[in-house]
């Protein structure tokens, strides 16, 4: 595997001529899409050096018998030679991403409303602790504060002098927010339950990869779109023009309505993001289907109407129950601290990518 180090090395160098060109950074997302590339390949090429270079070194010490410094790497080559396989594992394309997350409450009535309020919160804590920014795009709130539906944009934040906004491989919104797609299952006792009964509801989370306007091609003949006034808890109007908008696209059947902003325009805006998030998941979706080994892993195949978390409160337990993990600190999890969680998902992730490479090279 590391033979293919080479052709990267050469990939790298071009890279690099290209975004000391200022026309690059004409166009923002190509910019961003060349940035992303570079720093992946950068940390692979790093990696490279450093298990070159500990080779050399481990055989210098060998002929000057240093005990000490053998031992110390020959330990050290096989920990870089594992990162590097991990590294050199082909990427979902969308991991650069940022993403689009829906939220909605389920079954469970008040109580689900409430608990979709939480995961997002807990989305928002966890994406402000790693530097990233968070927009709803779109809310039906409930009366008691909960939402029967939100949806946020999560998107890192461009990294400082050039590099079209670049983040490090591997942690950036999509490819870590990816895996917590599906039915979240809470057990508590609900604010509205006054005989103190432990009651299990639902929400669902729905995780999209952002697209840009090179990724997914919308024509507005394929639209029908709808205006009418926004709503807000227990179905009152809350605008007296008809500010919000619903967008239909026509070949798929998607259908995304917006009531967050005052205005007409801004609210069509922010359809037409979510609009073509969901474009552009579907056809990932259809893409898998026609080359199924795409996504051979447990984690990421794992259908959305699946039930891919427990959240029990009164034992302070959150369990996963695609890859086992399990913890007793949910009261920090809800405020933001998923990084055990997610860790999990994505170790699974890469074992089951790494076993199907081992697979198809012994095949």
């Amino acid at each position: 595997m590391f033979e293919a180090v080479e052709s990267l090395i050469a990939e790298h160098a071009d890279l690099e001529a290209r975004m000391a060109d200022p026309a690059l950074h004409s166009d923002q997302a190509v910019s961003r899409r060349v940035g992303q590339r570079y720093a992946e390949l950068t940390a692979i090429i790093r990696t490279y050096r450093d298990w070159q270079q500990a080779g050399d070194d481990l055989q210098a010490a060998r002929e000057l018998d240093l005990a000490d410094e053998v031992a110390e790497l020959e330990r050290r080559r096989p920990e870089l030679a594992e990162r590097l396989q991990r590294q050199l594992v082909p990427r979902d394309p969308a991991d650069a991403k940022d993403v689009i997350l829906e939220v909605k409450g389920g079954e469970g009535g008040d109580e689900s409303a409430l608990f979709a309020a939480d995961l997002l919160r807990m989305y928002t804590r966890y994406a402000e602790a790693r530097g990233w920014s968070v927009e709803i795009l779109d809310a039906a709130e409930t009366a008691l504060g909960g939402y029967k539906s939100v949806t946020a944009a999560i998107k890192a934040v461009p990294a400082r002098g050039g590099g079209g906004g670049a983040s490090v491989p591997g942690e950036t919104p999509f490819a870590l927010l990816k895996f917590e797609g599906g039915v979240h299952r809470v057990q508590r006792v609900p604010v509205t339950e006054s005989q103190g009964r432990i009651h299990t509801s639902a929400a669902g989370v729905l995780v999209l990869p952002e697209a840009e306007d090179v990724d997914v091609e919308v024509h507005e003949n394929d639209l029908r779109i709808d205006v009418y006034r926004s709503s807000g808890p227990g179905g009152q109007s809350v605008n007296t023009t008809d500010s919000a908008v619903r967008i239909t696209h026509l070949p798929t059947g998607i259908v995304v309505s917006c009531q967050n902003e005052k205005s007409q325009l801004q609210n069509k805006e922010q359809a037409m993001r979510i609009l073509r998030s969901r474009l552009l998941d579907a056809a990932r979706e259809a893409a898998d289907v026609e080359a199924a080994d795409a996504r051979r892993s447990q984690v990421r195949t794992v259908d959305r109407s699946e039930r891919v978390r427990t959240y029990n409160f009164p034992e302070n337990r959150i369990s996963d129950h695609r890859t086992g993990f399990k913890a007793y600190n949910l009261d920090a999890v809800m405020d933001g601290a998923l990084d055990d969680v997610i860790g999990s998902l994505v170790e699974t992730d890469l074992a089951e990518r790494l076993a199907s490479l081992e697979q198809g090279g012994a095949s």
